[in-house]
């Protein structure tokens, strides 16, 4: 007589693939949100207050804000832009403790906009390197780093969406 085989997963493995998936589609909203301009979406990935480090790349210094400021800088900025593309991929997850983590993923984001300086495209090739909090309400993103490696396109198309959509405030990206 066989006896019967163990097949279900220890409920330690089990949370960490569903932590796992979780902040993988956080990821996944945060480009959602962007690109289809739902700026609730986009809000529901975020601690109430969030760090934003687009140091590496863009030269600004890192900010610390509420992530109601953070997206009310973001969304005018984003809807100047006639369309854009944000695709996250390779998330590779590490976790520090129960209730923190680390996301790394590729990201490939392209700008369109239609202007007078040239080609009506930007992309931005690089890398997230996102830093994850458990609340009451899932897994949220606490910290925002952007490592953009290359640029390809009219960098006039980011110049020409600040001025249709604004300077960015002093405290966002």
């Amino acid at each position: 007589m066989t006896r019967p085989h163990e097949t279900r997963p220890h409920d330690t493995e089990l949370r960490r693939l569903l932590d796992r998936t979780e902040i993988s589609d956080v990821q996944l909203r945060y480009a959602t949100g962007t690109d289809s301009r739902d700026w609730r979406l986009f809000r529901t990935c975020f601690t109430d207050d969030v760090e934003i480090d687009f140091s590496e790349g863009f030269g600004q210094p890192v900010m610390r804000m509420t992530a109601d400021e953070w997206v009310a800088g973001t969304a005018p900025r984003m809807e100047s832009f006639k369309a854009t593309q944000h695709m996250i991929t390779n998330h590779v997850i590490t976790f520090d403790g129960d209730d923190h983590a680390t996301c790394a993923a590729y990201v490939r984001a392209s700008h369109h906009l239609p202007n007078s300086l040239g080609d009506s495209d930007q992309t931005v090739y690089g890398y997230y390197t996102n830093r994850f909090t458990r609340t009451p309400s899932g897994w949220r993103i606490a910290k925002v780093k952007l490592t953009a490696l290359w640029m390809t396109g009219n960098f006039g198309v980011f110049r020409s969406a600040l001025a249709e959509g604004g300077a960015p405030p002093a405290d966002s990206a």
